[in-house]
Parts: structure tokens; sequence; C-alpha cells
């Protein structure tokens, strides 16, 4: 993990919203942040297995809720064999059949009535800095249903697909449309799957990956082209979640770069100064 930003500068508290806190996928991305303090995070997980067992990460300044994120209408949840692939869409079976194990994953073992919500309307969201999406399929949904408050958001990691695993989900291009009509940037991705196409199988690994590029984590941020209407604390705060999350120290610097133009401090020096001692 990069040395805590709080070591060049103090920085207001960042506000995180974690759609699809399952802790299936083990430690979150924002996780260092909260082990070094000053944030807020709500999560959301609507599967009543996995919200359960996100209890033991309950600490002062953290909050999971048991309701499901996307455009306000009634649906239903589709609990599948393996945790990672419940969703409100339904496993398009067809596509999932051609790689190991996924079709196997994705066989739904029960279907909850599911009451959505959307996250303009979830007043406990408001005003957040980071945004982490993961809800197999969903997406679209909760960003069109969030534009009020993706307003404030400066940071969102979202899992993407370019192949699609659920019935009518929208792929990454639909996505990247979206984000880039609310006013953000792609930065990365962070990694790119693959998996092997039937019949043949690598060194005995059903998930080993080839050439078929079916998923990935994609980090949007604000566009770095209106950093002028950004806040001094916006600024700070886009620095700290990009250097202490995602070791992109060239954008965390750009940022503290701005904040000394704007505010005659010494931020990006002191920032370089870190480097040289070793983090």
């Amino acid at each position: 993990m990069a040395f805590p930003l709080k070591l060049v500068t103090e920085i207001p508290p960042v506000r995180i919203v974690d759609i699809g806190a399952s802790p299936i996928d083990g430690t979150p991305p924002y996780q260092p942040m909260v082990e070094v303090g000053d944030v807020e995070l709500i999560g959301f997980e609507p599967n009543p297995e996995q919200f359960a067992a996100l209890q033991p990460r309950i600490r002062p300044g953290v909050t999971f809720l048991p309701c499901a994120v996307g455009d306000g209408t009634e649906g239903e949840l589709k609990i599948c064999r393996a945790p990672g692939m419940t969703s409100l869409l339904e496993p398009d079976l067809e596509v999932l059949a051609n790689f190991h194990v996924l079709a196997e994953c994705a066989e739904v073992v029960e279907r909850l009535p599911m009451a959505t919500k959307r996250l303009d309307d979830l007043e406990e969201v408001q005003g957040s800095d980071y945004l982490k999406i993961d809800v197999q399929g969903s997406e679209l949904a909760i960003l069109q249903g969030g534009r009020t408050t993706l307003e404030s958001v400066l940071v969102i990691q979202l899992e993407v697909n370019f192949v699609p695993f659920y019935k009518d989900q929208p792929l990454f291009a639909e996505l990247d449309q979206e984000l880039r009509a609310q006013g953000f940037y792609l930065h990365r991705f962070l990694p790119l799957i693959s998996r092997v196409f039937k019949p043949l199988i690598l060194n005995n690994d059903p998930y080993a990956g080839l050439s078929q590029v079916l998923w990935s984590d994609a980090i949007y941020v604000k566009k770095f082209t209106d950093v002028d209407a950004r806040s001094d604390a916006e600024l700070l705060k886009t620095a700290r979640i990009m250097h202490e999350l995602y070791d992109s120290f060239d954008y965390a610097g750009m940022m503290l770069w701005h904040h000394d133009q704007r505010r005659d401090t010494k931020l990006y020096d002191a920032y370089l100064s870190r480097f040289g001692k070793g983090g």
C-alpha cells in the first residue's frame, strides 16, 4: 500500500458508497482508506447470506444496508450457486456454456422478490466522493438512476463486461457512454480477465485465460479538464483516493499541483519528497 496521503497534508473525510458489498472477493479496494481512517462508508448488499457475512466489518463510520440499488422498480434477485454470480438479471447460459465453470456457477438456486431503490432516492449516499459498483448487470440502471448523486462523486470503480453473462446486460460500451455523458473519463482497467473457450483447457485449470477478454474493473475519474470547477476539498480528496487506492501517483500529484497553484501551497513538493524518503 502507498503511504497515507495524510502524511503530506490534512484531507477532509472521504465518503464511500459500495453497491454490491458482498465480501466474497476478499478485501475491497477502499479498505486501505478505511484502515487509515477519516472515511465514512455505506454499503448495500441485497443477498441475505452475504449481508450477514458483512456484519464483522462494521465499525464506527461503517454502515451496511440490506437493499438492492437499481432503477426503482420491483425485481427478482437470482441467487446463484456461486454468490458472485447473483444478479437481478437472468443468467445467459447460452453464452456462459462456452467457458469452463461459468454456467455451473450461474445456476439459479433461489429467487427472491426484491424492490430496488434509485441511487438518487437514497438520502444516505448524497454528497459521496467515491463509488464502487459490483452488481452483475445492473450497473447502467444504477448510473442512470443516480445522475444527481454522481455530480459529487470524484472516482468510480465498477465491474464491466465485454461479453454478456446475463440476458439484456448492458456492456462496457454502454456504461462508458453513460459515464462520459456524466462528466467522467476512463482512467484504467484492473485487470482484464479472460477465459479459455471449451473444449481446450490449460494446465488442467478451468479458470485459466487465453484470448477472450470477458470482464474487468474499470476506474473512472471526473474529467481532469474540468479541474478548475472543483473545490479545494475535492482536489485533495481526489488525490487521496487515486494515491492510496490505485497508486496513480501522477494523477494524485496533478491534483496537489492544482491546489498549490490556487492556494500558494507546497503540497506537490511535499508529496514528491515522500517518495525520496522511500514512502
